[in-house]
């Protein structure tokens, strides 16, 4: 255990574009395998592989509760790790091109071998290998924020960019995945083929989003603690409050959230009746992060985190009525409303990253050592198992609802099967977590009055 002894500087340096920048490039790479596998590995294991909707939605559950633990395992490694290129730095360049390599494996091993049963199992394995190497990179990569800007203001714009980087990738996969599956409908080989293809391009592109965060980003707040321990780190999870509160209720929205994700291919192709429509989908609810990020620091410093926080979760259960109940003859609808959804969820999303960099300061006004890996591998947890439970419950609702993956035409029970995992599902998840997050305590005067008690503690200890 070793102690820095700078003085911290009495005005915070501000971060440069290119530091915004690197940091939305580097959940764009994040995303290539992220919401590659949370809008398109449901549908690649029902219709490609020949897995049913009941086994994926177990497989789901099963592999992101295993994600969640990789989160904690990672976030300890995170702890105990500093080197000459700092604590998060490194694992851009060792983490990083693992996870897009086995993005391609997950997405191509599955549909070459023979039997249901080696199908499952190898599913289970590369899906696995993937989410622990996937923690290994998003765990560094959220608890950088913490670490490069101790300023509220600052903070939000990293998360603002983050969301940025989330939906340029996330629309570019509805355009290039979404006339895969149009044009591959009945050709399983030929969709196999092409995500295979895809998926390797992804991962070149995603190696130099990687370089390029690594080269941009810098750690500049102080630590007094560099190598933190077991006992350490889970101390100042301890009486967290605000976190566990957070956790919660991020938990529940994420669960919503994941829901929806999971079924929304589904609903373009078999509520709407045309695959090509999901990209229409995608646009409106993704790209409404483009409109809400730039906003959500104006926000902040306008009503509060916590207040901005419950009024886009009550804009989410507006959306969720209405994409539940909207007629599929009219398609402009159920748009609208996942337009609606995506101003919720770039909102929810966005002050979710900022609002988790906050505990961490707390964590060290408690304490007076800041753990950024295990707070933020406490809080991808929960991340994680909102998305596990969230894809899960999807899976089994149009499981339930009698999904047939290949069919060229699903009846209709399970039509609104899909309607309802897309639309009501996220409304009682939506619902819950803005229960829990009414009582959060952390607001923007006890947040500035905690990290200036920090700093004068710092300045008398020196």
């Amino acid at each position: 255990m070793s102690a820095t002894t700078a003085v911290p500087a009495a005005i915070p340096r501000k971060l440069g574009p290119l530091q915004f920048v690197g940091y939305a490039a580097g959940d764009a790479a994040n995303n290539l395998a992220f919401s590659m596998t949370s809008f398109f590995l449901l549908i690649y294991y029902t219709d490609v592989v020949g897995i049913s909707a009941a086994a994926a939605g177990t497989l789901f559950l099963v592999i992101r509760l295993w994600d969640g633990f990789a989160d904690i395992f990672a976030g300890r490694t995170v702890d105990r790790t500093m080197t000459r290129w700092g604590k998060f730095r490194p694992f851009f360049l060792f983490a990083g091109p693992p996870v897009l390599l086995l993005s391609v494996a997950t997405f191509t091993l599955p549909g070459q071998v023979s039997g249901s049963g080696a199908k499952l199992l190898v599913a289970y394995l590369t899906y696995g290998l993937l989410g622990l190497a996937y923690s290994l990179v998003n765990i560094p990569y959220g608890s950088l924020a913490a670490a490069m800007t101790q300023q509220p203001g600052e903070r939000a714009k990293l998360a603002s960019f983050r969301m940025i980087g989330t939906a340029l990738t996330t629309i570019m996969l509805a355009f290039v995945v979404s006339p895969q599956i149009q044009q591959y409908k009945g050709d399983p080989d030929g969709f196999q083929r092409s995500l295979m293809i895809t998926t390797a391009i992804f991962a070149v592109a995603g190696i130099a989003l990687y370089l390029f965060l690594f080269a941009t980003a810098r750690e500049s707040v102080q630590r007094d603690v560099e190598q933190v321990s077991a006992r350490q780190s889970f101390a100042t999870l301890k009486g967290n409050k605000p976190l566990i509160m957070l956790c919660l209720a991020s938990l529940a929205f994420l669960t919503a959230l994941f829901s929806l994700q999971t079924v929304q291919v589904y609903y373009a192709r078999d509520v709407l009746g045309n695959a090509n429509l999901l990209t229409a989908l995608t646009v409106l609810s993704v790209g409404a992060i483009f409109v809400v990020a730039p906003l959500v620091p104006r926000l902040v410093r306008a009503i509060g985190k916590k207040t901005a926080f419950l009024s886009f979760g009550g804009i989410g259960l507006l959306a969720g009525v209405g994409i539940a109940v909207s007629p599929p003859s009219t398609p402009w609808v159920s748009m609208t409303f996942f337009g609606i959804m995506g101003v919720s969820t770039a909102g929810l999303n966005t002050l979710m990253w900022a609002l988790e960099a906050d505990t961490v300061e707390y964590g060290e006004w408690k304490t007076g050592v800041r753990t950024e890996g295990i707070t933020y591998a406490l809080f991808s947890f929960t991340r994680k198992l909102g998305q596990a439970v969230g894809g899960a419950v999807a899976a089994y609702a149009i499981a339930l609802g009698g999904y047939a993956g290949g069919a060229a035409v699903q009846d209709e029970t399970a039509l609104n099967a899909i309607r309802y995992a897309s639309g009501l599902i996220p409304v009682v998840f939506i619902l819950i977590g803005m229960l829990i997050f009414f009582r959060y305590p952390l607001t923007e005067q006890t947040f500035t009055t905690m990290v200036a008690e920090t700093q004068a503690r710092r300045l008398a200890q020196q």
